[in-house]
């Protein structure tokens, strides 16, 4: 029989065996790191709503969770949580495209200045056009507003420079962003503040070409201040609130979830020190048989963000977490679920674009 390279091909190169026929907890898709985490590593994580839970499971896997913008010490825990403090690395709230992660870099090193930087409210209060909702009910004041921002900044860079692992969760293509100047907001203008003005305010649906460059210039800025960095990224499995695209949402959400995923890919394999972990695959591929979506199709129930995150322990950071212990570790009904389900989503701030 003639010889060909799928004979010699691994087990996991073929769907039978590699997915088919087998338990959902027993599909492992993560291909071995070119890197691993230490538990003395400091890691910071950024981006859209799902990156929340791998700061939150390394938190109480004994990492090194870098949080470099802290509530005041007499600040209650619920109270600094409602404020968005410590849900990731820096209080920048949701980071959805790499365009918004560059000039976040760009922004906190005085790089580039947006010409629409801060939104009156009415009542003398004051929202962060790229940070809507990091605080409820807006700033006090002005100078409240360009104090705290200030202080945004210094932790944002304390964390780009301190930082030896950093996750990156992609979640968007789409966007909205000033003609003037090219500034990407997180959520378009008028949903969480400001006023919406189709001369002014620009959609834009990111190609894999553009968000590759934009993530190419986010590395060179971070390896510029912080040479021994390295850094994970991800996709996210969450499907979009909506679109502005005029497509189906169903559609726009695998154009979005392709264009990313094609992205990572290339990175990983131009970029060093660059690794991809499979949340979207994880979470969306048919193995699952849709078990570790909610009934609304498009919530990640806590069953799943456990066993994507059992793997990531595991390959990147060398911690065995029990498959039993996930697969029973949340009832139907169980409390903590319930407050999970409501922590991301007073932390995501795309379900603002959601009707009721």
């Amino acid at each position: 029989m003639a010889d060909h390279p799928y004979r010699r091909a691994p087990a996991e190169a073929f769907w039978k065996g590699a997915v088919s026929g087998l338990d959902v907890f027993d599909v492992d898709p993560v291909t071995p790191p070119a890197f691993t985490i230490a538990p003395a590593d400091r890691v910071a994580s950024a981006g859209s709503c799902f990156a929340q839970h791998i700061a939150r499971y390394l938190k109480t896997s004994g990492f090194d969770f870098l949080v470099t913008e802290t509530a005041h010490p007499i600040a209650a825990p619920e109270d600094a949580e409602a404020f968005n403090y410590g849900v990731y690395t820096a209080r920048y709230g949701n980071i959805y495209t790499p365009r918004q992660l560059l000039q976040l870099f760009q922004r906190a090193y005085g790089r580039f200045a947006p010409l629409d930087d801060a939104w009156e409210a009415g009542g003398g209060r004051w929202i962060d056009p790229f940070r809507p909702q990091i605080q409820p009910g807006g700033f006090a004041s002005r100078a409240e507003y360009d104090a705290d921002r200030a202080q945004h900044f210094t932790a944002v860079r304390r964390a780009f420079e301190t930082l030896d692992v950093f996750v990156f969760t992609l979640g968007l293509t789409e966007a909205w962003r000033s003609r003037e100047d090219g500034a990407v907001y997180p959520l378009c203008p008028g949903v969480a503040g400001g006023h919406f003005d189709p001369a002014r305010h620009a959609f834009h649906n990111f190609t894999a070409g553009e968000i590759v460059a934009d993530m190419v210039a986010f590395l060179d800025l971070l390896r510029s201040v912080n040479p021994r960095s390295r850094v994970i990224l991800t996709v996210s499995p969450v499907p979009l609130v909506a679109t502005a695209s005029g497509r189906h949402v169903l559609t726009a959400t695998t154009y979005s979830k392709a264009v990313l995923r094609v992205a990572c890919e290339q990175l990983v394999g131009e970029q060093p020190d660059v690794a991809y972990f499979p949340s979207y695959e994880l979470v969306t591929g048919p193995q699952t048989r849709g078990r570790f979506l909610a009934e609304d199709l498009r919530s990640v129930t806590e069953e799943g963000v456990a066993n994507v995150m059992r793997l990531f322990l595991k390959h990147h950071c060398g911690i065995d977490v029990p498959r039993f212990g996930i697969e029973h570790a949340v009832p139907a009904g169980d409390a903590h679920l319930t407050a999970m389900a409501e922590l991301v989503r007073l932390n995501c701030d795309e379900e603002a674009l959601a009707r009721d």
